[in-house]
């Protein structure tokens, strides 16, 4: 006889459970949401320059300022008093006109350097751009000054 319950085939379930590894991913995802602020990508670890072995005595000097204007003038360290005495002094208002005296300069005086120094208001590009203009015009050694 057949019993009274009945008789079935009792079935497998071969299911993966997926509730607990997305409760693990959601947890996963907020720590990281939480801890990426905290890490600054853009720190860039600039090398320290310490100063030149022996500045130049005489230099032709470019003045930045952040009103577009720029000096241009010649230095000389070479006095007797040790103190800086300027040999010529000029301004220029843009940079074609800039680029056009420091071009007279380093004719009259080839064998002085260049030393840039410019506001710190100044964008970086301007800076490069006159220095890769100095280059341009043949002048081998270009320098920034700092304080």
């Amino acid at each position: 006889m057949s019993s009274l319950r009945g008789e079935r085939k009792r079935k497998f379930k071969a299911e993966i459970n997926v509730v607990p590894y997305i409760d693990v991913m959601l947890v996963l995802l907020v720590i990281f949401m939480v801890a990426a602020p905290m890490t600054n990508p853009s720190v860039i670890n600039l090398p320290t320059a310490g100063q030149s072995t022996k500045p130049p005595a005489d230099y032709i000097e470019i003045a930045l300022a952040p009103n577009a204007s720029a000096t241009i003038s010649i230095n000389s360290k070479g006095s007797s008093n040790g103190n800086s005495r300027q040999e010529a002094k000029e301004t220029a208002a843009d940079r074609k006109q800039l680029m056009q005296k420091l071009k007279e300069f380093h004719q009259a005086k080839p064998e002085l350097s260049v030393m840039v120094s410019a506001d710190k208001e100044i964008k970086y590009d301007e800076v490069i751009q006159v220095i890769s203009e100095a280059k341009k015009l043949g002048i081998s050694r270009v320098g920034l000054a700092t304080k």
